[in-house]
């Protein structure tokens, strides 16, 4: 999702995995069914319509060495850490994630990676967008609000991910986040709705 010298911003929601994952061999075969989801195909199909071409090598199993799912980064693609993932659904929506920050990142044409406000509102889009918050994998990590579970999620995970960035303290972080939220969060591109 951006330039040298920011490592890894933008990076998916942390794993976990507590086995030590899958092997790369493994990852990429779970990658390569996470492309036939119908989402994950929306989503390539519209950046592609956004004139963002997707290689083959696009979406790649890593091992990675920090405690992330995956990350983007542009000119080189989406990252899915092997070591992190367990389960199928696990790599579909580190996909899904990636896919909406590389969307993004197409659209915009000067998407500033360092800018907290531009990272705060990819991150929060990725949030609400990609399932990332569902009520059903809130309760897996250990929420159990009922009502507002959605946006105290998104906010959660939004500053989890910009305060990583090394450009963005915490105090930046949240106030980019503030400023961007109503028109990142109903931003649903490219989709109609939130799905």
């Amino acid at each position: 999702m951006a330039e040298e010298p920011i490592p890894e911003p933008g990076s998916g929601p942390i794993s976990s995995a507590s086995n030590g994952g899958r092997s790369i061999e493994e990852c990429q075969s779970m990658i390569q069914r996470s492309l036939r989801t119908p989402i994950v195909k929306f989503l390539r199909e519209h950046l592609e319509k956004s004139g963002c071409v997707l290689g083959d090598k696009f979406i790649k199993a890593v091992h990675c060495n920090k405690q992330i799912s995956g990350g983007y980064v542009r000119g080189e693609g989406i990252m899915v850490c092997s070591n992190h993932m367990n389960i199928q659904d696990e790599v579909n929506q580190v996909v899904i994630h990636e896919l909406i920050h590389a969307y993004d990142d197409c659209r915009a044409g000067n998407l500033d990676w360092a800018n907290c406000a531009h990272h705060a509102c990819s991150e929060i889009r990725a949030g609400h967008l990609s399932g990332d918050c569902h009520y059903k994998r809130e309760l897996l990590r250990g929420y159990m609000k009922l009502r507002g579970h959605e946006q105290d999620c998104v906010r959660r995970r939004v500053m989890k991910s910009v305060i990583a960035n090394p450009y963005c303290s915490e105090a930046a972080a949240k106030d980019a986040m503030e400023a961007v939220w109503d028109i990142c969060y109903n931003d649903t591109q490219p989709f109609d709705r939130a799905p």
